[in-house]
């Protein structure tokens, strides 16, 4: 059957509605952004990629006025034009193409796959934590993560023996041996390490726990491993959180991404952080907002991601380690934000800004200014990639490619209850809420 133009865009609440017009300014700083050669780029180039970014916004657009036949015809010509091993303009619009006819097609049918509700293969699972090791391998992204959150962690547990790790995604749990190195190097040597991962297989679980195990034995940690498969906001057993010792402070950590739900609902998670008071919560964000209409949400996407797929080009290299991180996570996260998202289309109310919901629920924030931040630069400067920027932001760490901030750290503790002093267990805090490395 012939595909029809819909006569209202009505039926999608979170698209552009009729005759309103378009913001168009990111298309020229999409264009710059998405350069990743070192020369700069002919004539003919220019116009190619300036067609590209033209025909992508048209279609966007299309979608969003709930035109589909015509959004439609466009994909061939930007097919024609993108491929997944050009250049970064031609990469990211080859996934920008692939997420947008998803669209179309959900939308022709009427079946939108909620995010929140698909499960994850191991097959899938598997092929998505190799991405994120070859990530790990060709930027800093991950990196940086690791470092700045080990770093807040390390400082709150400066009174504390024994410790409880949450950790809200951990895939292969690469972060943390760096964090046993840290603990077990400091003159008050801590007690025991128990560390509580949730994902979405149980097999990379068990081996996650197995091979932090081996690294805990190496720096001769007591060490408990529990793996949970699930999501925390859909949890309804809480005991594993709860202490096993008085003295056991808990801490929760999470690097947050668009390639397959985390939380589940992030409202319960929310609510489920405030029930267990940790001691201190880490939080890594993508700083991409995942709010309002599907065309601005676009806009904002297309201009992201090109930086991502330009940094990686430029800052990290190219060959197969890059192609299975543009696959594997980048083009995943692009059919996810572009194909699904949207409050409609996920059927859940999501949290656009994670500071602001800790707020609400009781948290304060711990800044990471001073010598985190400084340790951080010294450490990117240290790595062979140029280009990335590093910005210290309200006592929060951001990291950038040029002009365009990509992730967000921050640190968080519960607010002092009656009677209570800062760290709400009797110790003294630092008061100046600068951590100290």
């Amino acid at each position: 059957m012939k595909p029809s133009k819909r006569s209202s865009p009505s039926s999608n609440s979170d698209e552009l509605p009729a005759g309103k017009k378009p913001h168009y300014s990111p298309l020229a700083e999409a264009g710059a952004t998405s350069s990743s050669t070192s020369t700069s780029p002919s004539p003919e180039q220019e116009s190619r990629i300036l067609r590209l970014l033209t025909l992508l916004l048209h279609c966007a657009e299309s979608i969003a006025l709930d035109n589909l036949s015509y959004a439609l015809t466009l994909l061939p010509e930007i097919s024609s034009l993108s491929s997944p091993f050009g250049s970064s303009p031609e990469r990211v619009a080859a996934y920008f193409a692939e997420a947008l006819h998803a669209r179309i097609l959900s939308s022709f049918l009427g079946t939108y796959s909620p995010l929140s509700l698909k499960p994850l293969t191991l097959t899938l699972t598997r092929r998505i934590s190799r991405s994120f090791q070859f990530l790990n391998s060709i930027s800093p992204l991950l990196k940086f993560s690791h470092f700045t959150s080990n770093q807040a962690i390390f400082q709150a547990l400066a009174s504390h023996d024994r410790v409880h790790i949450l950790d809200f995604d951990i895939m292969h749990g690469l972060q943390w041996p760096g964090l046993f190195h840290m603990l077990s190097s400091r003159a008050r040597p801590i007690q025991s390490i128990r560390i509580t991962g949730i994902g979405p297989a149980a097999e990379i679980l068990d081996s996650t726990g197995r091979s932090l195990a081996d690294f805990a034995a190496g720096f001769r940690i007591p060490f408990d491993f529990t793996p949970i498969e699930g999501k925390i906001g859909d949890l309804t057993d809480l005991t594993p959180f709860r202490p096993s010792d008085p003295s056991e402070a808990i801490v929760v950590h999470w690097t947050q991404h668009c390639l397959y739900d985390v939380t589940g609902s992030d409202l319960a998670a929310a609510q489920i952080l405030k029930s267990i008071r940790p001691r201190i919560v880490t939080v890594v964000e993508q700083d991409l907002g995942q709010g309002g209409d599907f065309l601005c949400r676009f806009v904002e996407a297309l201009h992201y991601y090109s930086a991502l797929f330009d940094a990686i080009g430029d800052g990290g290299g190219g060959g197969e380690e890059r192609w299975e991180v543009e696959r594997g996570v980048l083009g995943g996260e692009i059919r996810n934000i572009v194909a699904i998202g949207g409050p409609k289309r996920t059927g859940e109310v999501r949290v656009e800004r994670w500071g602001d919901e800790l707020r609400r629920v009781g948290f304060r924030p711990v800044s990471l200014a001073g010598s985190p931040a400084s340790q951080a630069s010294l450490l990117l400067g240290m790595m062979p990639w140029k280009g990335y920027t590093l910005v210290e932001e309200g006592g929060r760490l951001k990291l950038g490619w040029k002009d365009l901030s990509l992730l967000t750290a921050s640190a968080w503790r519960p607010a002092a209850g009656a009677g209570e002093t800062e760290g709400g267990e009797g110790e003294e805090w630092d008061t100046s809420d600068s951590l100290v490395i």
